[in-house]
């Protein structure tokens, strides 16, 4: 029986969650931007069937959760620490997808790995997007990032309506249905305004390369090759190469949003992790 109780986050703010409340090994994800918990509608499903334990949470400021003053990634990363301590969840799977990926590269260096069991990075942001003098390899130029701030900042509708293609498409191919790419709209309208922007700043402009040689558990980088949003060269590809024991799966022709426009190769490869 799923239930969707609340928790106190890091600062005193309050994470709405979800829990399937199974018997199996935990695995807690935690979505990305600017979606929120039931953007993993695809996954619960199948985790549940296979006797997993599985949570899902809004983000400070997103979906049903609060917002609050800070959104730097140590305080998101506090906020796993607390739904994790709080349900004392223990040999636990996180998966973030994603801004998600900065949450769990940052949770594991911040928080130690005694709760995990294992890590997972779909299409995650790490390990350092913005393009610098000493990032040279990082896919988003500064310039872009500016752009993209100034036009949420303007108008956030119109913003997310013009984002939200380009995040389930490989080119100029569609990879969802118009439903699900209204829907998607409207939880993304649905976000905090300061939280938004914010987030878009954590994400674009936190650099993880020091937070990734703190992983030693099992981990997997999964990543579409023709993610135009988080592209994989520059980020899927170079998180597998820090992390020396990591497997990592490219999904062919899947853009950023492939939990959703490729969820059955993406279900298939988390299970068949998750399983071992």
């Amino acid at each position: 029986m799923i239930s969707m109780p609340q928790i106190t986050g890091a600062d005193g703010n309050t994470l709405n969650y979800q829990d399937t409340a199974g018997e199996g090994r935990p695995v807690v994800l935690i979505h990305g931007w600017p979606l929120d918990g039931t953007s993993w509608a695809n996954q619960v499903g199948p985790l549940a069937e296979k006797g997993h334990r599985v949570i899902t949470y809004d983000r400070r400021g997103f979906g049903a959760s609060e917002p609050a003053a800070r959104y730097d990634y140590d305080a998101l990363a506090a906020d796993v620490a607390a739904l994790l301590e709080g349900l004392d969840l223990k040999d636990v799977t996180l998966v973030g997808f994603s801004m998600g990926g900065g949450e769990v590269a940052r949770y594991v260096s911040a928080h130690g790995e005694q709760r995990l069991h294992s890590i997972i990075f779909a299409a995650g942001v790490p390990p350092f997007l913005l393009k610098t003098d000493g990032n040279p390899d990082g896919p988003l130029e500064e310039a872009q990032a500016n752009e993209m701030k100034s036009q949420l900042t303007a108008d956030r509708n119109a913003f997310f309506e013009g984002f939200t293609p380009g995040f389930y498409s490989a080119g100029d191919q569609l990879c969802v249905s118009e439903d699900q790419l209204k829907e998607t709209i409207a939880v993304s309208c649905r976000s905090n305004e300061a939280a938004a922007v914010a987030c878009m700043d954590a994400f674009g402009t936190t650099d993880f390369r020091e937070d990734l040689p703190s992983i030693t558990v099992p981990t997997l980088v999964i990543h579409g090759d023709s993610d135009g949003v988080v592209p994989f060269e520059g980020s899927g590809q170079r998180t597998h190469e820090a992390i020396g024991h990591s497997e990592l799966v490219v999904i062919e022709g899947a853009p950023h949003g492939l939990i959703v426009s490729h969820a059955g190769e993406f279900n298939s490869a988390l299970l068949d992790f998750l399983d071992r």
